[in-house]
């Protein structure tokens, strides 16, 4: 079962690189005969991905919130490397990949993260049905991400914490792409267990694989949300800050009890799910990552940025006040409370 998007098409971004790229551009279902509404100021985000865990961002979206700060904003699947790129040229205004946007201020990129939605990483080492315990994938083959992702150095941080050498005891085989395309791997026999996100992890369970890990239980570091261009915050400040209420409130709205049925709805139209018992379980596992209000522990973010800054080669240490930027986040967050 593969997360769609309700409509897709394709536009060209120019990206001031040797090649164009072709982007893929989500529209929300309901949403596009709003956006023909004057005054609004068009903005445009990259996501790694149209997972699960940017909910908050599809929901903010579909309900109108965006909209209700003065903006249209377009969602665009590309890559987090190709995204820092485009945002620090200006053809993109925010990066969805958090990774992305600390690997290009580490690399002297000047960008910083403005607001993390999961406290936790959602990924699930899955494994055929014999191996009960993590000691197990002692000589086993595990499907990975790509060379540097977020899910390749978590792998191996996790490895390390159940007593596994990631070099020696474990053949981690980075095949990047897609969770449909590991998954593809484990069951045909190509690998022993795989790294694998929503929904790939419930639908493995259910043709009888085991969830052997949930790495969110192993490292506690924030992902996915948005951060910017340092010239962005400082020459736009009104948008960025109306960018990450708007945001804030997608957030707060799939918490509430009372959206329940709704968010549910949001997830069933999203990702094409026509069950909804499926989507309500997407959504529980969710919810053991996803953020209340976007605060998350200073240390927390300290170890992404030492993963990413290790994964770059960088020996000098780097503080999350060089990285992030929390300004907007809290004056938000105190605003939607005082406004309650």
């Amino acid at each position: 079962m593969l997360p769609q998007i309700r409509a897709v098409r394709r536009v060209v971004c120019s990206l001031k690189v040797i090649m164009p790229l072709a982007i893929v551009t989500l529209t929300i279902a309901g949403s596009g005969t709003s956006f023909a509404q004057t005054g609004l100021k068009k903005v445009r985000m990259s996501l790694p991905s149209s997972h699960i865990g940017y909910l908050a961002f599809y929901a903010a979206l579909e309900k109108g919130f965006y909209r209700q700060e003065g903006i249209d904003l377009e969602l665009i699947v590309m890559p987090a490397n190709l995204a820092s790129t485009a945002v620090l040229s200006g053809d993109l205004d925010y990066n969805g990949a958090i990774s992305g946007v600390i690997t290009a201020q580490i690399q002297g990129r000047p960008m910083r993260a403005l607001i993390f939605t999961t406290e936790r990483p959602l990924m699930f080492f899955i494994s055929k049905n014999e191996i009960k315990e993590p000691a197990q994938l002692k000589g086993k083959k595990l499907a990975g991400s790509s060379p540097g992702a977020v899910a390749t150095m978590l792998s191996r941080l996790v490895l390390g914490k159940v007593g596994l050498d990631p070099d020696r005891d474990v053949e981690l085989n980075p095949m990047g792409g897609t969770g449909a395309g590991r998954f593809a791997a484990l069951e045909s026999g190509v690998v022993d267990a795989a790294v694998l996100e929503l929904p790939y992890n419930i639908v493995a369970q259910q043709k009888g694989y085991n969830e052997l890990i949930f790495l969110g239980d192993f490292a506690e570091f924030p992902q996915n949300g948005f951060g910017a261009a340092e010239k962005k915050i400082r020459e736009n400040p009104d948008e960025v800050y109306k960018m990450v209420r708007a945001s804030l409130r997608g957030l707060a709205f799939v918490w509430d009890k009372q959206n329940y049925d709704e968010v549910m709805n949001i997830v069933m139209r999203q990702w094409k799910i026509g069950n909804r018992a499926m989507a309500a379980e997407m959504f529980r596992h969710l919810t053991r990552v996803l953020t209340k209000d976007a605060s998350v522990k200073t240390e927390s973010v300290q170890l992404l940025v030492d993963m990413v800054r290790e994964n770059a080669k960088v020996t000098r240490p780097i503080t999350v006040s060089e990285i992030a930027d929390f300004r907007f986040v809290d004056k938000a967050r105190k605003d939607i409370a005082a406004a309650r």
